[in-house]
């Protein structure tokens, strides 16, 4: 238990600060009420005083609470468009566009005769995507007051050249012709700041020409502003679909079916994208536990559910050639990593071939897919490529000389285990003592060999040496071995280690 002493003067000093913030929350709560609500006395003001208090709040920047002033003015003068024509400003000023149209037209139809009211009805019409309506605006404007069209003329071939585009915009788009839609509805949406529909055709238009980022990015733009429009969710959710993008496609179908539970199309794509997000799932489960050919069989799978869906076929495929390089189908590997980079080169295809071409010791080709890497990737991962193009240099070189992963048949890649296993194999196969009359001399050297190769790549700083094109021993010139090894000696020690008795082999 804390016990804390005060003096007088402390404990009175702490009570006028507290008293303070007390009342600070007290005024502080009634400036709120305040800007929320107007004064219980407002509903006694004239029409005048509520449209001067609004113009007060409003430059305030308090639009929600000029509308209610402006609101309580409408409703005691219905037949003064003044009030309507206020009501517009404030909902234009907030960008409530439809708000702003109803109250600019109800303004219109109190006082007819207002041009600055059919001018802004116009804009407005413009910049909701309703050019042929604003059209009609401008020509009753023209037609009325000839003498001063000259200053709406620019504005008046903008909104009709605008009608145009979108006309063949939507023509484009009954036909199909997804290309020309796309391009009038470029040019139409320049002039409009507020056309759902037209966003909404341009999006689909653009999934169509599979240009699936612009249809990303204008279904955003309307769940922005309309968080409810569900087939915008849908088409946002199959264009992550197409990009391989599964779980943000899920994500998307998920809060479509929130709003509609049996909302065909979202069923449809959530369907899809969990079920290839599953296999492609078990897939890397499989390869993580080093059952390769099964994560091959995941994978086939997954791309079985849409065969055309390229970008998921794309994005499996690279894992895939690294599992069939652990199966040490390298033939394989490699032509289907090629494939990937001739459809599409980027900086994963190139490293897969790259590494592919690596385990298959295609030296010269693996530089050269590294050397290209490097010329991809931006500066700040070059660096990466110019170890690659190391690694491949080096195992060029030991291909040439004594190369002791080859010796003992595994991968660059193999671990402490692989190596065990692989050493114990091969030297129990080649031990002298189970191989005699001519194949003795070869069994001596094979052996020799893979004793030192076991040597090197079981201990850590030889082994890193030895990827790095050193030297591993000293004084040692050529491929290595150039220190002396006794093989059988090594081999024995290796199985004490491992708990085992010492092999004898007897002939015969």
């Amino acid at each position: 238990m804390l016990i804390v002493w005060m003096t007088d003067g402390c404990f009175n000093v702490m009570r006028r600060m507290a008293m303070a913030f007390l009342m600070y929350l007290v005024v502080s709560s009634i400036a709120v009420v305040h800007a929320e609500n107007p004064p219980s006395d407002a509903e006694n003001w004239s029409a005048g005083k509520l449209r001067s208090k609004g113009e007060e709040v409003m430059l305030k920047g308090n639009y929600q609470e000029a509308l209610s002033y402006y609101q309580k003015a409408a409703q005691i003068e219905p037949d003064n468009s003044v009030n309507f024509y206020k009501l517009f400003r404030v909902h234009n000023r907030m960008r409530k566009y439809v708000d702003a149209l109803k109250d600019v037209t109800q303004a219109l139809q109190v006082d007819p005769n207002k041009p600055d009211y059919r001018l802004q009805k116009a804009k407005l019409l413009v910049s909701l995507g309703r050019c042929d309506q604003a059209v009609q605006e401008y020509t009753i404007l023209t037609s009325k007051y000839k003498e001063q069209s000259d200053k709406w003329q620019v504005a008046h071939q903008e909104a009709a050249a605008c009608e145009q585009q979108i006309a063949g915009a939507q023509e484009a788009y009954a036909e199909e012709n997804w290309i020309d839609a796309v391009q009038f509805f470029n040019l139409a949406l320049g002039h409009v700041e507020q056309a759902t529909d037209l966003t909404f055709m341009r999006a689909q238009s653009l999934y169509h020409i599979q240009d699936y980022y612009g249809a990303i990015s204008d279904t955003g733009r309307i769940l922005k502003s309309h968080s409810n429009h569900i087939e915008a969710y849908q088409l946002r959710g199959e264009s992550y679909a197409k990009l391989g993008e599964l779980e943000l496609a899920v994500n998307h179908f998920r809060e479509g079916l929130k709003m509609d539970p049996e909302h065909k199309g979202c069923k449809s794509g959530h369907k899809y994208s969990k079920t290839v997000a599953k296999k492609d799932k078990r897939g890397q489960d499989a390869f993580d536990s080093k059952q390769y050919q099964e994560a091959i069989d995941y994978w086939d799978e997954a791309i079985a559910v849409d065969p055309e869906n390229i970008n998921v076929h794309r994005n499996i495929l690279l894992k895939w050639v690294k599992a069939q390089t652990k199966l040490e189908k390298h033939e394989v590997a490699i032509r289907q990593a090629q494939m990937h980079v001739d459809n599409r080169e980027t900086s994963e295809g190139l490293e897969a071939l790259g590494e592919a071409q690596l385990a298959g010791d295609k030296f010269d080709e693996a530089i050269r897919s590294f050397q290209r890497l490097e010329e991809v990737l931006p500066q700040e991962r070059q660096q990466e490529a110019r170890q690659r193009i190391r690694e491949a240099q080096v195992a060029l070189k030991q291909s040439k000389e004594k190369n002791y992963y080859k010796i003992l048949g595994v991968q660059r890649t193999a671990d402490t285990k692989e190596l065990k296993k692989a050493y114990r194999a091969l030297a129990l196969q080649w031990h002298p003592d189970k191989n005699t009359g001519d194949s003795k001399e070869i069994a001596e050297i094979m052996f020799q060999d893979i004793g030192e190769a076991y040597e090197v790549l079981s201990d850590k700083e030889k082994r890193a040496k030895y990827d790095r094109g050193e030297d591993v021993f000293e004084n040692q010139s050529g491929g290595g071995g150039g220190h002396h090894f006794n093989a059988h000696q090594f081999f024995n020690q290796q199985h004490s280690r491992g708990g085992g008795q010492r092999f004898h082999f007897r002939n015969g």
